[in-house]
Parts: structure tokens; C-alpha cells; sequence
């Protein structure tokens, strides 16, 4: 029997290649794998011997022979193979062990072309392919994982069938994703006539969506993403719905900038409008529920922005995710600690909130180093995949349709009320008053229902407010929404419950009829151009 060895990752190869060496396999392999088993004093043919052929251009011809491609492909009970095998002089090879270059993690690297191209795979491949085109016969193994269970048949004189088909199965598996982190790199287009997707399984969930779904999570192989690049530093294991609310989550509050990264609505606004407009507070606290915000809020500080935002929703946020852009402080710690949270993100903890933090023995406290950088979104339909860009334009124009013009100091207001919306379910409707939303409304059927909500919502948190010696009771002044309005119903009610600027995109048939509305009213509107569903 023979078996050719050629692993990048050498964890469990000496005790396989021992086990094989013991059972009187001859062992072939190239490089640097030949000189480790020799190092452990296990005897090995290189594979120039066997083909009678150098390695040559660098190592990048190795086992491209038909020597090795033969022994992996003859049929064991076809007499023509066996007879084209005895002809030339070919030994058949029983077993392949190979993991590959190591691309996907080089991907992450930043490397130039050239650096990459040399983690480019190409022998590894073949024979992997290879053996497992003829599993019935040759033993295809890529995966650390799996050496135990086949040193177990081997022993006990069999490997079952089942076990070399899904040997083969993953050597597929790993073989595509591989190609498709390959072609992702080389290719410049968007959306390819073939979409290669390259993904790992991160985590085999306890069940999905709801309890009789199973689930897993998948990362990509490439670049790291910011879910993929987070550390879970205490809690229970992430569930389905945790790792969807933590995505918007850690989307809506990076929105707003983090750590030295300025929010990609700065562009828009520092070409919309003029150069005198107020700069935003700094950080953000987000809140989210059910994959939508319950709460968003700008501050000057951290304990600032959480305590606007858990007043939008005091209801809601219980059982909720809330998600920082700034390191968590002791004094924010404490008030995140008077409710039941399902997660906390951020960039970073204070070691003192930390140590309040955990001591809620459930709550999942997520460190999040990396800010969103996904470029498209993926939405799975039955036999398929929508593919989009990442809705990452704020605002296209700033056109102001009305005979009123917003007040200077409503402009820090629609620029986050825009902002914020966006990342609530459509139909989205937003109250901000003083960088924060008072009144959210989210995945309403019509847009009446939805502003009607958010009105009520607003005056209700401001009035709680009031109460609590909190700031005056005087009403909010911006609403933002997320689309256009088909009808001028809702200036209507916008009006009576005191608003005095709207934001919106604009591009209903009957925009005329709102405009119309909003300056019998003496509301200001401004239409922004670009439109943010989010469904």
C-alpha cells in the first residue's frame, strides 16, 4: 500500500504517517513535509523518485506527473487500468493526504499580486481531485479532523464506502470554495456571470430562527468582515437571532463613525451643504430589537447616547442588543446592568466595566475591532441569491422644496434622522430631537400608520422626559423617513403634532400635493434624492 503526504498544516501528520509506517505502508512526499517526517525518523520516498522527474520553476512542479495522476486514478477492478499500470510501471497510491497552500488566510493579509499568486495551489488540487474521483478505490484526506476515524477502518481492516464518499465530498467542498476565494481575487466584477462564493462554517448553531430550525454560521474565507473579526468575551454561545440583530446592530452605530474612521455620510454632507453646518456629537449607542433599532442616540459621552436612546424605547430595549461606538466606561456599564441585555457590543471595555458587565452570567459582551466593510449584501430566495451593493449614500441632493428653509439648528437633526433611519425596517419613520430618536416607527404597511406611531411614541418619551426633570417638554421638530410620501396625509399629521422640518427622499408622482401641504402648514421639507428601504 502507499500513501502520498503533502500537507501545508502539519497537525496530526506524524502520528498518521507513524500509524501508516507501522502498517507497512510506503509513504511518498514532497518538500517540506518529506524533511518533517524525517525528522521524526519516518522513512520517505520523495515524490521525484517515484516520477523520476525534479522538482522544477521553484517548487511549482512537484506531482503534476502521470505517474502520481494514474496511481490516483486507476480503477483497482478495471483489468485495463491494472494492465496500463503494469505497462508503465506505476505503482497504484492508496492515500492522499493533502491540505492546501494557505490562500485563505493570505487573503486577509493585504499582500500584493505577486505575494498571492504564489499562494495559489495548483498540485494539491489535482491530486485531491484526483483521489477523490476514484474514492472507491483511493482515500482522499484533507482535513486534520478526519485522520482518527480513518486510522480506526484502517485497523480494523475497512473503510467503509460512506466514510470515503463524504472524504470526497469534502475534498469538493474545500476544492470550490479554494477556486472561489481564487477567482474573487483575480476578478473586478461586480456581479460575474458566475458568482463564486468562498465560505467557512464558523459555528453549528443549537437551532435557527426558531426552535425546530437548525442553522450554522458561515464566515468568508477572504477578507475578514466585522462579525467575523469579533471576540466574544463572556456569555453564552451566540444564537441565530444574536448574530443577525449584532450585524444591524454594529451597522447602525459604525454609521456614525468609529474610532479614527469618519462616517461615510460626511462626504455627502460636506458636499451638500454648506461649509458652516454643525458637526455631529461623536458617539453612538444603538439599540436593537427584533433586526430593527429601538433606540438610537448621539452624545457627547457613552452614558450620554445610552441614556437617550433606552429613553426612546424603555420597553422594547429589555432583552434587546446594544451596540457602542466608543469604549465602555464604568459609568455606562452600571446603567447597561439595570436591564436584561442579550448582547453588548463595542470596540473595547474598560476592565472595571468589564467586571460589572459579567456579572450577568448570560449576557454575551461582544469586542468589535473592525468597522462594517461589506460591499454587497446577500439575500437568499428559494433557488437562489439576491445580491446588492451596501446602502452606503446618504443623501444624493439637498433640495429644499419648500418656501421655509430648515432652521440652522434643525440641520444636526435631519442629518442623523436620515442617517438613523436607514437602518430601520420600511416602512421607517424617525422623531429626532437633539441627536437622539424620541419616536421610531418600523415595518409598517402604509406610511400613515407609521408616522401616526412615531408621533405618538415621540410625545410620549418627551413627556416622560418632562416628568422626570429631563430636558423641556417642548415637541421634536425633525421627522426623517426613510422613503417618499404618496400622499399628503402625512405632513398633515406631522404638522398638528408640532414638526417644523421634514426630511425626505422625494419622487412620489404626488410629491406636489405634499409640498403643497407642508407650506400651508408652515413645515420646511427637503428632499434628499436617494431612498432607504430596508426590508
Amino acid at each position: 500500500m502507499k500513501a502520498l503526504i503533502s500537507a501545508y498544516n502539519k497537525d496530526g501528520i506524524i502520528e498518521l504517517a507513524g500509524f501508516l509506517h507501522e502498517a507497512g505502508w510506503e509513504i511518498l512526499s514532497t518538500g517540506g513535509t518529506a524533511r518533517y517526517l524525517k525528522e521524526y525518523n519516518l522513512p520517505v520516498a520523495d515524490v521525484s523518485q517515484a516520477t523520476g522527474f525534479p522538482e522544477c520553476l521553484d517548487g511549482r512542479v512537484k506531482t503534476l506527473h502521470p505517474v502520481i495522476h494514474a496511481g490516483l486514478l486507476a480503477k483497482r477492478d478495471d483489468p485495463a487500468h491494472t494492465e496500463t499500470l503494469k505497462e508503465h510501471a506505476i505503482s497504484p497510491i492508496d492515500l492522499v493526504c493533502v491540505n492546501l497552500y494557505p490562500f485563505f488566510e493570505k487573503a486577509q493579509a493585504d499582500l500584493d499580486f505577486d505575494e498571492m499568486i504564489e499562494f495559489i495551489d495548483i498540485g494539491g488540487p489535482a491530486m485531491l481531485r484526483s483521489a477523490a474521483k476514484n474514492c472507491k478505490d483511493v482515500l482522499a484526506l484533507t482535513d486534520p479532523a478526519d485522520y482518527a476515524e480513518v486510522t480506526a477502518g484502517l485497523k480494523a481492516g475497512v473503510v467503509p464506502f460512506a466514510t470515503r464518499k463524504k472524504l470526497a465530498g469534502k475534498v469538493f467542498a474545500l476544492t470550490s470554495a479554494y477556486d472561489a476565494a481564487i477567482s474573487r481575487f483575480l476578478l473586478e466584477e461586480e456581479y460575474p456571470a458566475y458568482y463564486p462564493l468562498s465560505i467557512r462554517k464558523a459555528q453549528q448553531m443549537r437551532y435557527g430562527e426558531n426552535g425546530h430550525q437548525s442553522a450554522s454560521l458561515y464566515f468568508h474565507t477572504g477578507k475578514k468582515g466585522a462579525v467575523a473579526s469579533m471576540t466574544q468575551l463572556h456569555g453564552k454561545e451566540l444564537s441565530y437571532n444574536n448574530v443577525r440583530d449584532l450585524d444591524v446592530a454594529w451597522k447602525a452605530v459604525c454609521s456614525f463613525g468609529l474610532g479614527g474612521e469618519k462616517p461615510f455620510y460626511q462626504d455627502d454632507v460636506a458636499r451638500l451643504l454648506p461649509d458652516d453646518s454643525p458637526s455631529l456629537p461623536p458617539v453612538c449607542c444603538v439599540a436593537v430589537k427584533h433586526n430593527t433599532p429601538c433606540g438610537i442616540s448621539l452624545g457627547g459621552s457613552l452614558a450620554e447616547a445610552y441614556e437617550k436612546t433606552y429613553a426612546c424605547d424603555p420597553v422594547s430595549i429589555f432583552g434587546g442588543i446594544v451596540a457602542c461606538n466608543a469604549k465602555v466606561d464604568t459609568e455606562t456599564a452600571v446603567k447597561l446592568n439595570d436591564l436584561f441585555l442579550e448582547i453588548v457590543v463595542a470596540p473595547d471595555f474598560d476592565e472595571e466595566a468589564l467586571a460589572v458587565l459579567k456579572q450577568k452570567k448570560n449576557v454575551r459582551i461582544m469586542k468589535a475591532p473592525l468597522a462594517p466593510r461589506q460591499k454587497q449584501e446577500f439575500v437568499s430566495v428559494d433557488g437562489g441569491i439576491l445580491i446588492q451593493s451596501a446602502d452606503q449614500r446618504l443623501m444624493e441632493k439637498w433640495d429644499v422644496v419648500t418656501e421655509l428653509k430648515p432652521e440652522k439648528q434643525d440641520l444636526r437633526d435631519m442629518i442623523f434622522g436620515m442617517q438613523a433611519v436607514a437602518y430601520v425596517k420600511s416602512n421607517a419613520i424617525l422623531i429626532a430631537k437633539n441627536c437622539a430618536a424620541v419616536g421610531m416607527s418600523a415595518g409598517e404597511t402604509n406610511r400613515i400608520w407609521a408616522v401616526e406611531l412615531a408621533l405618538s411614541r415621540g410625545a410620549q418619551v418627551i413627556e416622560n422626559a418632562c416628568k422626570m426633570g429631563r430636558g423641556g417638554g417642548e415637541p421634536a421638530r425633525v421627522l426623517a423617513s426613510d422613503a417618499f410620501f404618496p400622499f399628503p396625509d402625512v405632513v398633515e399629521a406631522a404638522a398638528a403634532a408640532g414638526i417644523k422640518t421634514i426630511i425626505q427622499p422625494g419622487g412620489s408622482v404626488k410629491d406636489s400635493l405634499s409640498i403643497k401641504a407642508a407650506n400651508d402648514t408652515g413645515i420646511a421639507m427637503v428632499f434628499t434624492g436617494t431612498r432607504h428601504f430596508k426590508h
